[in-house]
């Protein structure tokens, strides 16, 4: 368990810490990694020498030393990127990088293969006055020790403390949600962003990349989409101005390996059925009546913010065949199983009136129980030929919670957002389900307190307010909580036209969150949290992160 006053200040709290006397020097430390785990090494090493401190390496049998600043791991997308997103226990780098050999002296620190840890992201750290031994079972857990370990360096400095971890998450799923549609983010802020989800052991990046107000990725095959959804007349200025900004292929698979050097899975979401304006501005012809308004003037990409009336017909063929054109891209592109496809926030009164919504209703009998045609349904009908498009391309559908309103396939992951009933619900329907709801905790464009000064929309989530969330409801039985695979936060941008203002809002609530997903509830204390977060804050301050630092409750 976690000791009261732990120096350490690590965030999220690890499982069971014991802290002994003295200290490890980290300077001329060298990096030994078992076979297999070279690419956790170098990227550890690049971690020690962007510290400051030099390290060396040489071969020996059985395993691979890391070198100096010469082996440190390149940036995301170049010829030493380690791993994709999603690679189990893979280790190859997107560019096949070699391990170099060196000279090392003074301390070691090696990482070491145990497959008796009884998970795959459980690992062992144990820190003597003469070494560091980081042990795992697969290369997910090498990398959350990793993160330990950096986290240790960037507050203790050139002498880490003697101590012994034992550590694992709760939650398989430990997600952050960032908006890119409402607001474009530059790829380095993205990295930015990736590397603080990885020094807190968050797993799942879920990259929000279209919406009414901007389409953010590029289809090669479709150039018109991002031409005309990535652009939009900015008007909340004093001067309107155009506003864009979308990812090539080059751009996200830079992100993907990043993400997947840093045992992180992206997860590209599409929005369907609604939340479609942007893809209208290109394809007028999927709405139900091929334009705007009356049906005859073109669509524009959104700098409102809000539910907008027109959405992707269902009764129309070519929505799928440009849906299936567009997840070949997404599959191609992003690694992981899974692809977010909304769902969410549908308005019906279109689908209602269209002879052709309303004819696949009667085909398909798409009625309530006094036999009238329901778009809910439809929506339901929807989602699931969405979800067969993605299964054909090696996928699994996500959701948000509304998906439950339409009968999902039995394979539809739900995100519960609403509150926590999509959630009980979905989980007692058999389905998997990733709690980020609103209400108090996840949703971090909320204010941070109820104050005229700071900035925020739509709630109030203190950091205290995320510490406490809990993922698993107490409704449940033991067989559906099993089905709450971990939370998310959910960063929604359409106030935050500035990175660093996503970062205002995203720390620390999201550390405290990162808790939440990760540590045993019965070892999680809110003082004890608050005293870590005094070390904890300066490790984002070194790090550049533009964080909150008022009141926490």
């Amino acid at each position: 368990m976690n000791l009261p006053g732990d120096p350490t200040g690590l965030v999220p709290a690890p499982r069971n810490i014991t802290i002994g006397d003295g200290s490890f020097p980290v300077a001329g430390a060298r990096v030994e990694a078992a076979p297999g785990y070279e690419a956790v090494g170098r990227l550890l090493e690049m971690w020690l020498a962007t510290a400051g401190r030099g390290v060396g390496a040489s071969r020996e049998e059985g395993a691979s030393r890391v070198d100096g600043a010469g082996g440190a791991v390149a940036g995301a997308g170049g010829g030493d990127a380690v791993g994709g997103a999603g690679g189990g226990d893979a280790v190859g780098g997107a560019g096949g990088a070699a391990v170099r050999g060196g000279t090392g002296s003074d301390g070691l620190v090696r990482i070491a293969h145990d497959p008796s840890l009884p998970g795959p992201e459980e690992y062992r750290l144990d820190i003597s006055r003469e070494a560091i031994v980081l042990a795992a079972a697969s290369r997910e857990g090498a990398l959350n020790g990793a993160s330990t370990i950096r986290q240790l360096l960037l507050s203790q400095g050139s002498k880490l403390p003697i101590l012994s971890i034992e550590d694992g998450p709760r939650f398989s799923w430990r997600g952050a949600m960032l908006d890119s549609a409402r607001n474009f983010q530059r790829v380095e802020f993205i990295e930015k962003f990736l590397d603080l989800m990885a020094l807190h052991k968050l797993n799942r990046f879920h990259w929000h990349l279209t919406d009414d107000q901007g389409w953010r990725l590029d289809i090669p095959s479709m150039p018109e989409i991002a031409q005309f959804g990535s652009r939009r007349q900015e008007r909340r200025v004093n001067i309107p101005r155009m506003q864009g900004g979308f990812y090539t292929r080059d751009d996200v698979r830079r992100i993907v390996d990043f993400a997947g050097e840093r045992g992180i899975v992206v997860v590209p979401e599409i929005e369907t059925p609604g939340h479609a304006i942007a893809l209208l501005a290109s394809h007028p012809e999927l709405s139900c009546k091929g334009g705007a308004g009356d049906g005859n003037e073109p669509f524009a990409t959104e700098w409102r913010h809000g539910i907008f009336g027109d959405v992707l017909c269902a009764g129309n063929e070519k929505v799928f065949e440009i849906l299936g054109r567009v997840f070949d891209e997404v599959a191609a592109l992003f690694p992981g199983p899974w692809v977010h496809a909304g769902g969410d926030e549908v308005p019906k009164a279109r689908w209602s009136s269209c002879p052709k919504c309303r004819a696949v209703m009667k085909s398909h009998n798409l009625r309530d129980e006094g036999g009238a045609l329901e778009p809910e349904y439809l929506q339901g009908w929807f989602m699931n030929r969405v979800a067969a498009l993605l299964a054909e391309r090696g996928k699994r559908m996500i959701g948000w919670d509304e998906i439950l309103e339409g009968r999902p396939r039995k394979d539809a992951i739900v995100m519960s957002w609403r509150g926590y009933s999509g959630g009980v619900e979905a989980a007692r329907l058999g389905h998997e389900v990733v709690m980020s709801p609103q209400t108090k905790a996840c949703y971090l464009d909320h204010k941070h307190l109820d104050l005229s000064e700071e900035p925020g929309q739509l709630g109030v989530c203190t950091v205290r307010d995320s510490y406490s969330f809990e993922p698993v409801p107490e409704s449940l039985g033991p067989a559906e909580a099993a089905l709450i695979t971990g939370g998310q936060a959910n960063i929604w941008t359409e106030l935050m036209p500035f990175a660093r203002h996503v970062e205002y809002m995203a720390f620390p609530r999201l550390s405290a969150l990162s808790e939440a997903f990760w540590s045993p509830k019965e070892n999680r204390n809110w003082d004890e949290f608050v005293q870590r977060l005094e070390i904890h804050g300066r490790r984002l301050d070194a790090l550049d992160v533009n964080r909150y630092r008022g009141a926490l409750e």
